[in-house]
């Protein structure tokens, strides 16, 4: 397993008061990236490493603790799962202090290598900063290229090294209004967790695209992409991090600064579809009870002939749940996943592979054999998955096969921190229902509308001339520039203008 462990001193002197069997992973939407922070505990890395267990199903990819013990910044990043480098004691000691800061990772900028990881840290001239990121900047790459044309060297390919150098080259003193000088210049949707000498930060983005929270531990401040986080380490909540938002924790307490102005809060409706994790409560809201309502909801506006429900795991079972007890169907696992077989299984031949994706996902026969069956997703991307499970149904005995997708067609890409493919392989931006329908071979097939999800949310429906959240991936509806998009390739962005 490659692995970096990292030393760094603080600049000396420093202060901030002067400065059928089948792979189910293959087309789906995935997943951004989890931060998570403490704040004066003796126990710091534990608490972090803690954390990001808990926030794992936000990024895969790779992991990483940044600690700061008083006078060193100590890091540790790896590629892999968090289990598969923080787990042993060892690892644990070498992060030193009473503060730490971590991330796991799943790329939508920037290459998978090392060098990528995040916490990021630098020297800077007040001290040094380490920087865990969630989102995506949507004008990442022109400050990019703006910097390095000054003169900056960067180190990585990711997006969140603009952050760094932006801190840095601010003419300000104090580092929390070099944090702020940095915050307006980027563009998109984040949530930052940063580190300093003495400081913790978090900061939201201007609409709250991507989620932060506040949580408290044995009197010591936490921030984190999500409440289970806080769940898994039997801390309190305290708050969400408003939009437009830094908060500012050292040892005089809590500060909360507003460095954009008011506007109304516009969270990503993926959040709830299929990112955060089900026992999580995002902005207010149940995950869990939000899917069993939009479960409800597709079973309203869809109902089927059938004789079970199916859910497609993993994110497809509380939506199932609900369309179950929407229309009194029995609720079946008709799909039987193995979670011990992790995605970095080796697969070295296409016979070895297909052996490898028969070990994560069967179908169940004894449920399936003879049934009308409704299968219940949460989402629908290139179709390709989709063909496979139905095919995997029939080939169990299944009689008659009803797809339902528990979320609108998914016809834009997104720039906010989703890997989602470019508009022309996603399959509901250049098929109608019919053809999507026979392309995927199921008897039937629908989706929920994009007023049936917004019922699922508790709202009356879309207000389309200020949405109460962010769902450009079904409306098209891009609530911030896509300056890179402009500036890489005019060309698709024409394509997704004229397109709608």
């Amino acid at each position: 397993m490659s692995a970096r462990s990292e030393t760094f001193r603080g600049a000396p002197g420093a202060s901030e008061a002067s400065g059928g069997d089948l792979d189910l992973d293959g087309d789906t939407l995935r997943e951004e990236c989890g931060v998570f922070g403490i704040y004066g505990h003796p126990d710091a890395a534990a608490i972090v490493a803690l954390g990001l267990h808990a926030l794992q199903h936000r990024g895969q990819e790779a992991a990483g603790i940044v600690s700061f013990d008083g006078r060193v910044f100590h890091s540790e990043r790896r590629m892999g799962l968090v289990g598969d480098s923080f787990s042993d004691l060892a690892t644990i000691e070498r992060l030193k202090g009473e503060t730490a800061i971590g991330h796991v990772r799943y790329s939508t900028t920037g290459e998978t290598i090392l060098r990528n990881v995040q916490p990021l840290f630098a020297e800077l001239e007040t001290g040094g900063l380490s920087v865990a990121h969630n989102g995506n900047l949507t004008n990442g790459l022109l400050l990019r290229r703006q910097l390095v044309r000054d003169g900056a060297i960067c180190q990585s390919t990711s997006d969140t090294e603009a952050i760094l150098h932006l801190v840095a080259r601010s003419r300000h003193v104090r580092i929390v209004d070099r944090v702020m000088d940095a915050l307006r210049q980027i563009e998109g949707a984040y949530a930052l967790v940063m580190m300093t000498n003495k400081k913790l930060i978090g900061a939201r983005d201007p609409l709250g695209i991507r989620p932060l929270v506040l949580g408290e531990l044995d009197g010591r401040y936490i921030l984190a992409s999500e409440t289970c986080a806080l769940d898994i380490i039997g801390a309190r909540f305290v708050r969400d991090v408003d939009n437009g938002e830094m908060v500012v924790i050292s040892e005089d307490g809590i500060e909360s600064i507003r460095f954009a102005r008011a506007q109304p809060l516009r969270p990503c409706i993926f959040e709830y579809i299929y990112f955060a994790r089900p026992d999580s409560i995002v902005n207010g809201k149940s995950v869990y009870s939000v899917r069993k309502n939009i479960g409800v909801e597709l079973a309203k506006e869809s109902p089927a002939e059938a004789d079970i429900v199916i859910p497609v795991p993993d994110s497809g079972v509380p939506a199932a749940l609900g369309y179950a007890q929407q229309t009194g169907l029995p609720y079946e696992l008709g799909i039987i996943r193995n979670h011990y077989v992790g995605r970095t299984f080796i697969q070295p031949t296409q016979s070895v592979r297909e052996l490898g994706v028969r070990m994560k996902h069967s179908a169940n026969r004894a449920a399936v054999e003879g049934k009308r069956i409704v299968l219940v997703d949460d989402s629908l991307v290139r179709g390709t998955t989709s063909v496979k499970i139905v095919r995997m149904m029939r080939e169990a005995g299944a009689r008659e096969v009803h797809f339902r997708i528990a979320s609108p067609p998914i016809t834009h890409p997104d720039f906010y921190g989703i890997d989602t493919p470019e508009k022309e392989k996603l399959l509901a931006a250049t098929h109608d229902l019919e053809s999507m329908r026979q392309y995927i071979g199921a008897d039937s097939l629908a989706f929920l509308s994009i007023e049936g999800l917004y019922r699922a949310m508790g709202e009356e429906g879309r207000d389309a001339s200020c949405p109460q959240y962010t769902d450009h991936c079904f409306t098209g509806d891009y609530p911030t520039p896509l300056t890179d998009l402009a500036v890489a390739s005019p060309r698709r962005m024409a394509i997704l203008a004229e397109a709608d």
